[in-house]
């Protein structure tokens, strides 16, 4: 249901700070922690903005990705629904004196419009009420031509029909899942990380190694990330009630719908990362 505060899904907000709380990224190996936020960051053009930038983190969460972007500029917003999670971000972002935290639904974001010299969101559209709401709220922060970086679950539409079948099994048991009191959420994700997570994605490791193609392994990505990861992710994937995932196509839309063009899109893992540049 979505609250009368923002285009926001209460449960989900309340299941994100749990879950900050409970995995704050502080045991992730920083190699790791560097590697996935270059991977996400891939297309973002660091080259276009001065030292002095100033910009937002819309749904910071636990801060790990601000944490890599404001030593890069000269202010990071960090803004998130839950007060939970910036916290777990007030904790992580303590040694970035450049950095503001604001308690605030991305409907309500308080920076000034047209004011920002780029903005990113990423993880975060896919689990609103209203995507596209969302990411037009964003745009709106923008000056004329600053970059937005969206990162947003994909639709699966390049997978094989049996990738596809896989993950409608494990979509089926999400919602079940999901709609449990956060410490059944937690042990089950748990389980799932142990018994499913780590040995698949190792399996995927050591196919790797000698030479097979692991791009349609399922879990594949996982295969050089921590256990620690895996554990979170499993949270993250099975925890949460609200999900959306967009086609390629259908990103492209949203995000020139908002008001950002010249979209160009990551070709490598994760999908969909998409960096657009306000109009």
């Amino acid at each position: 249901m979505q609250s009368e505060a923002g285009n926001i899904d209460p449960d989900t907000v309340a299941g994100f700070g749990r879950e900050w709380r409970r995995f704050d990224q502080g045991a992730v190996p920083p190699e790791e922690n560097l590697r996935t936020f270059q991977s996400y960051f891939a297309v973002f053009p660091w080259e276009k903005l001065s030292r002095h930038a100033e910009g937002f983190d819309a749904g910071c969460g636990s801060g790990r990705w601000a944490a890599q972007v404001a030593p890069r500029v000269g202010r990071l917003h960090c803004i998130d629904a839950s007060a939970a999670a910036l916290e777990v971000a007030r904790r992580n972002l303590g040694g970035h004196d450049n950095v503001v935290f604001h308690e605030a639904p991305l409907s309500a974001m308080p920076v000034a419009d047209a004011g920002m010299d780029f903005g990113y969101s990423l993880g975060v559209l896919h689990h609103l009420p209203d995507p596209h709401a969302g990411l037009a709220a964003c745009v709106r922060k923008l000056k004329p031509g600053a970059p937005m970086l969206v990162y947003v679950y994909y639709a699966l539409d390049d997978k094989p029909l049996w990738f596809r079948f896989l993950w409608r099994a494990s979509d089926i048991m999400r919602r079940a899942v999901s709609a449990a009191p956060f410490p059944v959420r937690s042990a089950v994700a748990e389980i799932l990380a142990a018994l499913v997570y780590w040995p698949v994605a190792r399996g995927a490791q050591l196919a790797e190694k000698i030479g097979l193609n692991v791009a349609d392994w399922p879990l594949g990505g996982y295969r050089w990330r921590s256990y620690y990861t895996m554990r979170t992710d499993a949270l993250d994937r099975f925890g949460t009630r609200l999900e959306h995932r967009m086609s390629r196509d259908a990103l492209k839309k949203m995000m020139e719908a908002a008001g950002l063009g010249t979209v160009r899109f990551s070709e490598f893992p994760p999908y969909w990362c998409a960096v657009g540049y306000r109009a």
